[in-house]
């Protein structure tokens, strides 16, 4: 009886492989939203914000490249539009005299922030797996 072949994952699901990278990803958005809210009020300085945005910009690379699924890059262009919708209507929020849009708007800057290396690192993926990978 002939052995069976094992069937690699789904690129976008999880494997074992590939779960350090789904927390990147999760961790990253967290971080880069609470940032984008309160990161003024938190003062961080010049040096530990640029540091901070390096850090997350490897994270979004990282994860667009071990965790997302290239094949899939239109409808995550979809979604970081959509954001980009819902980021600019949150801006006019306002409850009496306390402007909730500036938190809002901050949070969904900081996760289309995040986002944009995220959808630039799938574009680059799909189009090396579409016409470069064949090649080699």
């Amino acid at each position: 009886m002939p052995a069976k072949k094992a069937t690699p994952a789904p690129r976008g699901e999880s494997s074992s492989n590939s779960s350090w990278a789904k927390w990147v990803y999760l961790i990253g958005i967290i971080v880069a939203g609470l940032l984008g809210a309160f990161g003024n009020a938190l003062n961080l300085g010049p040096q530990v914000g640029t540091i901070i945005a390096w850090l997350l910009i490897v994270a979004g690379i990282l994860s667009g490249i071990f965790f997302l699924d290239p094949g899939d890059v239109v409808n995550f262009a979809i979604r970081v539009l959509l954001l980009f919708a819902v980021k600019e209507a949150l801006t006019a929020l306002v409850f009496g005299s306390f402007n909730l849009g500036q938190y809002f708007t901050g949070f969904f800057t900081g996760v289309y922030t995040f986002l944009l290396p995220v959808g630039l690192t799938l574009l680059v993926m799909y189009f090396w797996n579409k016409y470069f990978s064949s090649m080699m």
